[in-house]
């Protein structure tokens, strides 16, 4: 098992092993056999930034059995999937900032997030494996009143995609058996998420299987599982923290 991370140091941005309170430095490809270089850099001096830098990041909905029997949804026979834009990419410790031209309610939905480490295009699911790098942790923020604004068209990406709303970190975990994980989110200091990802209805073999054969994924991509009950708004002035054992805490500010 390895975290890596995506820093800020020195004038420079690199990628390293995080090892306890120090980073051990690398070089070349995090998906193609990187190199140590024999660098190490404590963990309090840098800036950290998002794990990888994504093509894309999928974000699926209605994927956990306990929500959808709280909203009484029907199980999906495939996954339910949006685009959530480049732009609203953050990482870890930066902050979640309300949408200027918005006054309506944001929510906060933790999840596990796949990260893909091959490209990979119409794979099966025994194949799927081969293809995920590791995972991280997801704040999935959303302006929930602009789904439905306009009752001809539902805004799933728009309502997603604002800047700073494509929370994920702080770093990507691998050898990770995801079945055995649990989400926890934190509001102010109090639960408000905890969930296991064994509950879930396509697990990440499946998807990434699954999405691939809608489209090409390449390594760096992030797809977001879908979240479960405990979703809820959040106010100007939040600290919002998603937990997920073995990947760790991705921390971040609401303003």
């Amino acid at each position: 098992m390895a975290r890596w991370i995506r820093f800020a140091h020195g004038g420079r941005t690199a990628f390293g092993r995080l090892e306890g309170d120090a980073i051990a430095v690398h070089s070349g490809d995090l998906f193609a056999d990187p190199k140590p270089t024999g660098e190490s850099v404590p963990l309090a001096a840098v800036r950290m930034l998002t794990p990888t830098v994504p093509g894309k990041m999928i974000a699926l909905w209605n994927n956990f059995r306990a929500l959808a029997a709280k909203l009484n949804a029907a199980i999906p026979a495939e996954p339910l999937w949006l685009l959530k834009a480049s732009n609203s990419f953050l990482a870890h410790g930066e902050t979640i900032r309300k949408p200027p031209a918005y006054d309506g309610k944001v929510v906060y939905e933790g999840e596990l997030g796949i990260v893909i480490g091959r490209r990979c295009s119409a794979v099966s699911e025994a194949e799927a494996p081969a293809h995920i790098f590791g995972y991280t942790c997801i704040n999935d923020v959303t302006a929930a009143e602009v789904i439905n604004k306009d009752p001809a068209f539902q805004q799933w990406s728009r309502a997603k995609s604002y800047d700073t709303f494509g929370v994920f970190g702080p770093v990507v975990a691998t050898g990770l058996d995801p079945a055995k994980l649990s989400v926890r989110l934190v509001l102010n200091g109090q639960e408000r998420q905890n969930y296991p990802i064994a509950d879930m209805i396509f697990p990440p073999s499946a998807i990434v299987s699954l999405l691939s054969r809608d489209m090409t994924l390449e390594p760096g991509d992030v797809i977001c599982c879908g979240t479960s009950v405990g979703v809820g708004s959040m106010k100007p002035g939040s600290a919002v923290e998603v937990t997920i054992e073995g990947i760790g805490t991705l921390s971040n500010r609401y303003e």
